[in-house]
């Protein structure tokens, strides 16, 4: 990321009642979406302060900095605010997996219509 992390940036975001936005990672030079996780003010703050991307993981409660045990990095180049300021779109160089089940993206089930 090449702008100064201004952190009144983050008092347009509109945090749900949990204080979590959803933070969908998408490909910079493809337009690839690789994967969806939840940010907390925390999270967010330290994404756009490092360039690196970070999420809150519900279900461990914890920070959670993709690629610290995977080696498979997210490093923003562009972060986003969707125009009700309710989600937050990054635009990221992937090292490697996105997904943790080693796929390059999550969103590799396709769902078929019943007929």
């Amino acid at each position: 990321m090449t702008a100064p992390f201004e952190p009144a940036a983050l008092d347009a975001v509109r945090f749900n009642e949990a204080g979590l936005v959803p933070a969908v990672a998408q490909a910079y030079d493809t337009g690839e979406v690789l994967m969806m996780a939840w940010m907390n003010r925390e999270t967010l703050a330290e994404t756009l302060r490092t360039g690196r991307a970070c999420y809150w993981s519900r279900s461990r409660q914890a920070f959670w900095r993709k690629g610290d045990t995977s080696g498979h990095i997210q490093q923003v180049r562009e972060c986003r605010l969707d125009c009700d300021g309710d989600t937050v779109l990054l635009l990221v160089e992937q090292t490697g997996a996105a997904c943790h089940t080693g796929a390059r993206t999550c969103f590799f089930r396709r769902m078929e219509q019943e007929a």
